[in-house]
């Protein structure tokens, strides 16, 4: 999933990269609105709000939805200058840093709201804040890898690269070509598994709250296992390869 570049990427890779990272998605927007009242995988809802804090003139507030902006674009930020100062060094590890990241921040969401966390606004700002700036290095970090093909959680961006690709696909004029069939095959695939994330993340926080929060560094550490495993089968193949031709 992580070990291709945007130009060498399968359709297999772009699929298992969507649907992990949208499940992801789903689980912690639907988790971070039930927990705090919150969005916390895309910031329009918080752009609009921002907006109205600004007209009732509410400074307090205007700091506090400010910074949530912030801490996505500083995600995505970066998200981008790891793989870029990486990516000559080994592609896998430009791609994994970003996920590595989220997974740990999200890992120390599970354990503060489990262990520490009461309910006063400050933590709730805080964890909000930490969340938003993991899911910018997601999203920042799927747009790249997949050329803008995958938007793990940005639907308003999805739903719209869906419509055109469904015209484009039943229109008269066009050849229905592989690569917008394997595009709706991404883009219905996000939208599918980010629904799935969003009930299970409701679902599941009822019963067991922020302990929800453990399962999705699993998820992430699946991402970052699957392309780990051909890194290492492949250097010690070379590495027996290279005992061998010296015998």
């Amino acid at each position: 999933m992580l070990i291709q570049g945007k130009d060498e990427r399968t359709l297999k890779a772009n699929l298992m990269l969507a649907s992990s990272t949208a499940l992801v998605a789903g689980i912690v927007n639907v988790a971070g609105v039930i927990a705090f009242l919150a969005f916390t995988t895309n910031i329009t809802g918080h752009v609009a709000l921002l907006a109205r804090k600004v007209s009732a003139q509410d400074v307090g507030e205007i700091i506090t939805v400010g910074v949530w902006l912030l801490m996505f674009f500083m995600g995505a930020f970066v998200s981008h200058f790891l793989v870029r100062s990486f990516d000559r060094e080994s592609t896998y590890k430009a791609h994994a840093l970003p996920i590595l990241t989220e997974m740990v921040i999200l890992l120390l969401v599970a354990i503060y709201g489990n262990h520490f966390f009461d309910g006063n606004d400050l933590e709730r700002e805080i964890i909000i804040g930490a969340i938003l700036f993991s899911m910018g290095l997601q999203n920042s970090l799927v747009s790249t890898i997949s050329g803008g093909l995958i938007k793990s959680s940005h639907l308003t961006g999805l739903f719209t690269d869906v419509g055109a690709d469904v015209a484009e696909w039943i229109h008269p004029h066009t050849a229905k070509t592989e690569l917008v069939r394997n595009r709706l095959y991404v883009r219905f695939t996000v939208l599918g598994f980010y629904f799935i994330g969003a009930v299970a993340g409701g679902f599941f926080f009822e019963l067991y709250n922020f302990k929800v929060f453990y399962f999705i560094p699993i998820i992430l550490l699946t991402i970052l296992y699957y392309d780990i495993r051909g890194v290492v089968f492949n250097k010690l193949r070379r590495k027996f390869a290279a005992g061998t031709d010296t015998k």
